[in-house]
């Protein structure tokens, strides 16, 4: 009677392998403390988009500055713009509905475009156009002091109708003012300075200025 041989796998060795074990290596389990990591990170992840979310949602409106302010420079509404930020307990800015307590009084620093606007921005004193009459000067070469006039500086507004040629011997006429804010010359050199004065001298300042004959000068009163 022939004898059936039967055939068995051969191992890595080139023996036989054992008994219920195949070629496959069996592929291993996750491990569940890399599971449960997995599933924390995914959960902050979700909490912390939620927030930003949350936040984006829960602005507040906010004034801030729509273009540059010098120092001491009355603040006017063309002056502030409304932007809306998420609440941060390390800012302290101005709220937008608080625009009237801001509106003319003056920068107690340089104000760059895009800053937001605090409370240490302006100067809590009393505004430099409050009970004024504001007349813009066209002041020209060498009729303003060769320093840098700023914002707040007293100064004396003299009448000088002789400079176009004719001669006199009265007594220039002066009036008392303060400076308010200094434009940027012009292409001639000539700037304009705000200047704030007495409301009863504002007509005759304002005369003066049409003509383009009048000087600044500082050590004013004002």
């Amino acid at each position: 009677m022939p004898i059936t041989r039967q055939r068995t796998a051969a191992g890595p060795t080139g023996g036989p392998l054992a008994a219920g074990i195949t070629g496959v290596a069996p592929r291993r389990a996750r491990r569940p403390m890399v599971v449960a990591l997995g599933t924390i990170l995914a959960a902050v992840g979700g909490l912390g988009a939620y927030t930003l979310v949350n936040q984006a949602g829960d602005r507040v409106a906010v004034l801030a500055v729509a273009q540059n302010v010098p120092r001491g420079q009355a603040i006017t509404s063309a002056d502030l713009v409304v932007a809306e930020v998420a609440p941060d307990p390390a800012l302290a800015p101005v709220p937008a509905i608080d625009a009237s307590q801001v509106l003319g009084r003056s920068a107690a620093a340089d104000l760059p475009r895009g800053a937001l606007l605090t409370a240490g921005s302006v100067q809590t004193g009393t505004s430099l156009t409050a009970g004024k009459a504001v007349v813009g000067v066209l002041a020209k070469p060498g009729m303003i002091p060769a320093g840098q006039l700023l914002p707040g500086d007293a100064v004396t507004v003299v009448s000088t109708p002789g400079q176009g040629g004719t001669k006199t011997t009265a007594a220039p006429q002066t009036i008392q003012a303060t400076v308010v804010s200094i434009g940027q010359p012009d292409a001639n050199e000539d700037s304009v300075v705000d200047v704030a004065a007495d409301p009863a001298d504002g007509p005759a300042l304002a005369s003066w200025a049409s003509t383009g004959q009048v000087a600044i000068i500082t050590g004013g009163n004002g």
